[in-house]
């Protein structure tokens, strides 16, 4: 008879034993294995396809939002950027067995701080399956064992990569228990896997708010999260308005499904007359909903909705967009203080002392100066990719890729010491 804590056990007993063996993976045998993972999807790209359609028929005929959708397809292109960010891991430095520090100390003791892998990571995450292809590549070369849970609206999708990719990990010497994707459907499962910290290091809940305060809350494991990514960007008096459009409307509609993208626009009221009517006739063009204050409404029409207090802190991950017309960067920056997310914000602007003033208060993982944040992933930011976005302090901040999946223990090596 199958039981489901039988299942959930052994597997995550089996990756706990792996993980004792990946330290001693070689640099030059994971690069192999990662760069004939990449090779392994691009062969097999119309297997994925045909899973991935299946959950996009089931995904539309249960009435799944088209941004949901859009998280949930993959493309050619899409399958070729995983491939891509699998040969980008391939070649960052490995940081396991890196000396991060060491001294010798007067009795002649020599102490080294060498990074480590963590050990077993569990990610939980939802629609988005290049995820699965990611977080196995980034966990392979920090020498992590990794469990994955997905979503089950893209459960032949994620089967379809795992497969493929621990195949293909196993062929170039890395121990098969070390990927291990949960398939069952039961939501029981997570719970479960959510009680095992003999054997589960760390868990990364990647998706919705509901699904990140769920895991901290049932887990007794050590979680890294953000709940929900309510990114701003600040247009000040002194900005270049033709570059704070473009950045506006990247930020906004590039791709608004994602966590990084522009939730709210923050106006000088010094250049608001002057910027907002072209900037949200723009948006408004390419399907934006606006929720704006009195003053937003007041120069650009009453066709703009009323922005309530609930819109300044909502992750819409929609084409909606709340827009409030401020005095100055103080106020923008306790705006974006009480109302954001500690994920991503921007300031557009030309005067140093309010970009450093930006920069040094307003406490998210990424502070950007005339920037979009959409740039705020691992892959943009030439960590190669992502395991996700930590808006927490401990002990990861921001993407976190290779350096954020390692810990350190200390090594001393003596001649006989001891201690008097």
């Amino acid at each position: 008879m199958y039981s489901l804590n039988k299942y959930i056990v052994n597997l995550t007993r089996s990756a706990k034993t792996a993980s004792y063996l990946l330290p001693s993976v070689s640099t030059e045998t994971k690069n192999k294995a990662l760069k004939a993972m990449a090779s392994a999807l691009l062969k097999h790209k119309s297997t994925i396809i045909t899973e991935n359609h299946k959950d996009i028929r089931a995904a539309k005929r249960s009435g799944m939002t088209k941004s949901l959708i859009d998280r949930l397809t993959l493309t050619d292109t899409r399958i070729k950027l995983m491939a891509e960010s699998l040969r980008e891991i391939s070649k960052l430095k490995d940081p396991i067995g890196e000396t991060i520090s060491s001294r010798r100390r007067p009795n002649g003791l020599i102490i080294s701080k060498v990074r480590m892998p963590i050990g077993v990571i569990a990610i939980i995450y939802e629609s988005r399956p290049n995820v699965t292809s990611d977080c196995i590549g980034l966990c392979l070369k920090s020498s992590n064992a990794v469990i994955l849970k997905g979503g089950s609206e893209a459960l032949n999708s994620n089967n379809a990569i795992f497969r493929i990719l621990r195949d293909a990990a196993k062929n170039n010497g890395i121990p098969k228990e070390s990927i291990n994707l949960i398939q069952a459907k039961n939501r029981k499962a997570v719970d479960i896997f959510l009680s095992l910290a003999k054997y589960i290091d760390v868990v990364i809940p990647r998706g919705g708010e509901g699904l990140i305060r769920n895991v901290a809350k049932k887990s007794k494991i050590p979680v890294i999260k953000h709940y929900k990514g309510v990114c701003h960007t600040y247009v000040d008096k002194t900005a270049d308005l033709r570059m704070a459009e473009q950045i506006s409307l990247n930020a906004k509609i590039q791709r608004p499904s994602v966590c990084n993208a522009m939730e709210t626009l923050l106006v000088h009221k010094d250049v608001a007359k002057k910027f907002l009517p072209g900037t949200i006739k723009k948006l408004k063009e390419s399907g934006v909903e606006i929720r704006g204050c009195p003053l937003t409404k007041k120069i650009c029409g009453q066709w703009i909705k009323n922005a309530t207090l609930k819109d300044w802190e909502e992750e819409y991950l929609d084409l909606i967009l709340s827009v409030k017309v401020i005095k100055n960067t103080k106020e923008a920056i306790e705006h974006i203080n009480q109302f954001g997310s500690g994920h991503s914000d921007a300031i557009i602007t030309k005067t140093k002392k309010n970009a450093e003033e930006f920069l040094k208060l307003v406490d998210s993982a990424c502070v950007y100066v005339n920037a979009s944040t959409r740039f705020t992933d691992g892959y943009e930011f030439g960590l190669g990719s992502e395991i996700g976005i930590s808006t927490d302090k401990l002990h990861a901040r921001g993407p976190m890729a290779l350096e954020e999946l390692t810990t350190y223990k200390y090594t001393v090596i003596g001649k006989g010491q001891v201690r008097k």
